[in-house]
């Protein structure tokens, strides 16, 4: 049983691979989406708000399956339509982070919204008025207090969101929950590896948490401590 153990923990570390781009994917989304939002643009904040009501409202099973099999059939159609003979084929690691990050993306946006809310609107204008152009007041000034005012949020976005990893197991990426259900049916002792597994989650859980936490106090220096 000890070769099951291992190859379990050789699958951890594609989760981790997932769920680190999946969250670079969300993060992107979820600036463009928090961008849209406070814009004052009608259409970019229309799009923007349907994005994250409807992707929050829709099971994340569902989506994964959506863009893994209805992606993968409606590139093909489209491809066919335009008269080309090539075919898409969406391998499930690429479906696991696209999906997984596109609907995180949508959490990701009303963090980011709240968080840059937080911060004194005259802070930015007194950027413009020293002559700063809007890219700089960003990442001079915005994008420091956002982060800190984001990272309650955006702790509990990452945490659900290595949890979510373990649903591309349905759609057949060998991940650690895939690995532990092959090792289960060989095995017939499903409870002693889904352990296992969760043990792994959660030290994965640990050390995020040990890392978000030395990240908060770097960012709250000066200010009341946030607990994460």
């Amino acid at each position: 049983m000890q070769s099951y153990f291992w190859v379990i923990l050789q699958g951890s570390l594609l989760t981790v691979g997932v769920s680190l781009l999946a969250l670079g994917v969300s993060v992107l989304f979820g600036l463009v989406g928090a961008a849209a939002k406070l814009s004052g643009r009608p259409v970019l904040v229309v799009l923007a708000t349907i994005y994250s009501t409807i992707i929050r409202g829709i099971p994340d099973l569902v989506l994964m399956l959506l863009v893994f099999y209805g992606g993968t059939i409606g590139l093909n159609t489209l491809l066919e339509k335009l008269g080309s003979k090539a075919t898409v084929d969406i391998d499930p690691f690429t479906a696991g982070v696209l999906t997984i990050g596109f609907i995180y993306g949508a959490y990701m946006t009303e963090t980011f919204r709240g968080a840059i809310l937080s911060i004194p609107k005259g802070q930015m204008e007194a950027a413009w008025a020293f002559g700063m152009s809007r890219p700089q007041t960003f990442l001079r000034i915005t994008l420091p207090q956002m982060v800190r005012y984001a990272l309650p949020g955006f702790t509990n976005n990452w945490l659900v969101l290595i949890k979510a990893t373990a649903l591309v197991s349905l759609i057949g990426l060998q991940e650690m929950t895939y690995l532990a259900k092959q090792a289960s049916a060989a095995t017939r002792s499903p409870f002693i590896f889904f352990v296992f597994t969760g043990a792994l989650f959660l030290v994965y859980t640990w050390i995020t948490l040990v890392v978000l936490k030395k990240v908060n106090a770097r960012y709250s220096l000066g200010t009341t401590r946030v607990q994460l």
